[in-house]
């Protein structure tokens, strides 16, 4: 990265360093964690320091504000879940809590200071129906903006067309697999739900177990096409490891569940990654034996892409070239999600129908950019 940079670095790697940066300092890292989505953590992270005391007392404020913010989210995220314990009381198979959700639900690292867009729930593939019976029930509807979106989304993806609450108006996806069903990489979505965890709070969720958690972190990660939010989840994965590398046998069960599911290229990548920016402690023998491993040119072409692309989140800061690495992670995303003959043809369509320049474009959403 640039090194403009290496302040919020510095302050993601060793939050106690914080309390000696100067205004000049905070007032770039404020911008850039603001844009990156890291400010919330950095709260989080000065608060369990101890230090929220030494920060600039704007700094101090708007850091409290965000805070205030997260904790309501997540407070909003349980009685959430309550609610869609009843919705799905009736349903035979696991129900798998996701991302935020699961941090939530399960005390994460990751959850103090996050802010939350959405709730993330799998379920297998042959209680899809089912589950979706049930939430409409519960009043959730779609929230796919044509019929095409419609058919995307059941034909080809992981998930169903996004949901909303008629009165709550909370947004929820609802999964039935990891990676799209077009997906170059094929990954069996049973393995997850037979590990899943229980949430003692709330018995009708489980959350995925420990090696698992990191797979899909680092997978949702590596294909994802937009990197405003990079450093954030790359902040996450980081939170992860260094909770669950300590337990005796994690890297070597994080190994073979990688060779398992197909996922050992994104975990490398994540990992790598995740050691270099923010000095994550993955032992060397972990990337050495990683599944899948990519070849030394492939690791280099990622390495320089992906150094410029999670600068991108505020662009006074970029890295020459960060536009063009954006380009090409948008493009090897799509690459990932799609055959060639089924993608040209969705992004033909999805060009043709995109509102005219002026039109209010909040609501609508480009499901090829979703992970």
């Amino acid at each position: 990265m640039t090194p403009h940079w290496q302040a919020l670095l510095l302050a993601l790697r060793e939050p106690a360093r914080m309390a000696a940066f100067d205004d000049a300092t905070w007032d770039l890292l404020m911008r850039q964690a603001l844009s990156a989505g890291v400010l919330g953590r950095l709260a989080a992270l000065a608060r369990q320091a101890g230090i929220e005391a030494a920060l600039p007392l704007p700094v101090r404020r708007h850091m409290g504000a965000l805070l205030a913010v997260s904790d309501q989210q997540r407070r909003a995220v349980r009685w959430e879940l309550v609610l869609l314990s009843r919705d799905l009381a009736a349903l035979r198979g696991p129900v798998l809590l996701l991302k935020g959700a699961a941090y939530v639900a399960g005390e994460l690292p990751p959850a103090p200071g996050r802010l939350f867009s959405d709730i993330d729930l799998l379920v297998p593939r042959d209680q899809l129906d089912e589950a979706e019976a049930a939430l409409m029930l519960g009043g959730w509807v779609s929230a796919a903006g044509t019929a095409y979106d419609e058919r995307y989304y059941r034909q080809w993806m992981h998930e169903l067309p996004p949901m909303v609450h008629l009165r709550r108006q909370t947004n929820l996806d609802l999964h039935h697999n990891i990676l799209p069903l077009t997906a170059r990489i094929k990954t069996p979505c049973g393995p997850l739900l037979a590990a899943a965890q229980p949430v003692p709070e709330f018995p009708r969720f489980s959350v995925p177990a420990p090696v698992d958690q990191v797979l899909h972190s680092a997978t949702h990660l590596m294909h994802e096409g937009e990197w405003g939010h990079g450093l954030r989840d790359l902040a996450d994965l980081d939170s992860l490891l260094r909770l669950h590398g300590r337990e005796a046998g994690f890297w070597e069960a994080l190994l073979a569940r990688a060779a398992l599911l197909n996922l050992g290229r994104p975990l490398f990548y994540a990992l790598t990654q995740c050691r270099r920016w923010l000095h994550t402690p993955v032992p060397d023998d972990v990337l050495a034996r990683c599944p899948s491993r990519p070849g030394r040119l492939a690791q280099r072409l990622m390495d320089a892409v992906l150094q410029r692309a999670l600068t991108s989140a505020h662009r006074g800061s970029t890295a020459p070239g960060t536009r063009l690495a954006e380009f090409m992670l948008y493009v090897r995303s799509h690459y990932l999600r799609m055959p060639l003959h089924l993608l040209l043809p969705h992004l033909i369509v999805k060009a043709v129908s995109r509102p005219p320049p002026g039109r209010d474009q909040q609501d609508e959403a480009d499901p090829a950019a979703q992970p």
